[in-house]
């Protein structure tokens, strides 16, 4: 009886070496896959053995994922950078599912009803513009107005509507950030919201503020491609916005 109990244990031996083995490099390579991302984890990405292990290559090696944590490390970047800004309710720094958001209060940056950036505010553009330079993200910035109607003395200006303020605006701050601040161009686009798009109560003063904006969107997982082909480049006409 003692040795038929020591031949099963050396048979169970043997066949559980084998499991083990290969259940500890799946399990080794699972690991080093979310190492630095552990947390709260989505569906949708299956991890297998395959060309991946065989090449010694983890999940988070990939360039997709590489850049995806260099935004996370530019959102924290951001925030001690804009600290000043921040307390004094110049800019607020967000994140969404298109990624970074620096959104610029036009009550600091332009003067009522002007397109026209002021000068003491042209420092902030530069911290900006030195993060954007450390990414090849799409940058969209966003011109966003309150519900006030276009006043007499606005309209003489030359802007009959919020469209056109808002326009005017966040093309400002993409021509600063183009033209003044040396941007890669080919990263840049403007678009205009007018009062359509707004974040608070446009009934109270405060709210109001808060809506009279330009929102610099660093946008996730949309990049400039570097390409040595010649031939013109066609994107898609949603390319920036998926």
């Amino acid at each position: 009886m003692g040795d038929m109990n020591n031949l099963l244990m050396c048979f169970f031996i043997i066949l559980m070496g084998d499991v083990t083995t290969n259940a500890a490099d799946d399990f080794k390579m699972l690991i080093q896959s979310f190492r630095g991302n552990l947390g709260i984890m989505e569906g949708g990405r299956a991890l297998s053995r395959g060309k991946l292990a065989e090449m010694g290559h983890t999940i988070m090696a990939l360039p997709s994922n590489e850049k995806g944590k260099s935004l996370g490390k530019m959102i924290n970047r951001a925030m001690e950078i804009f600290k000043p800004e921040v307390a004094a309710k110049a800019i607020r720094i967000m994140e969404d599912e298109r990624g970074l958001i620096i959104s610029l209060s036009s009550d600091f940056f332009f003067d009522p009803g002007s397109a026209e950036l002021k000068g003491e505010m042209r420092p902030v553009l530069k911290k900006i513009s030195n993060i954007i330079k450390y990414t090849p993200n799409f940058v969209r910035i966003e011109g966003h107005t309150d519900s006030s109607k276009v006043t007499q003395s606005q309209a003489k200006g030359g802007f009959r509507t919020n469209w056109e303020l808002s326009s005017a605006r966040s093309l400002a701050v993409l021509q600063h950030l183009a033209y003044e601040d040396t941007v890669d161009q080919r990263q840049l686009s403007a678009v205009a919201f007018g009062e359509f798009r707004p974040i608070d109560d446009n009934s109270t003063p405060e709210g109001r503020a808060y809506n009279r904006r330009v929102d610099i969107v660093i946008l996730k997982e949309r990049y400039v491609k570097e390409s040595k082909d010649t031939r013109i480049q066609r994107p898609l006409p949603d390319e920036e916005w998926r």
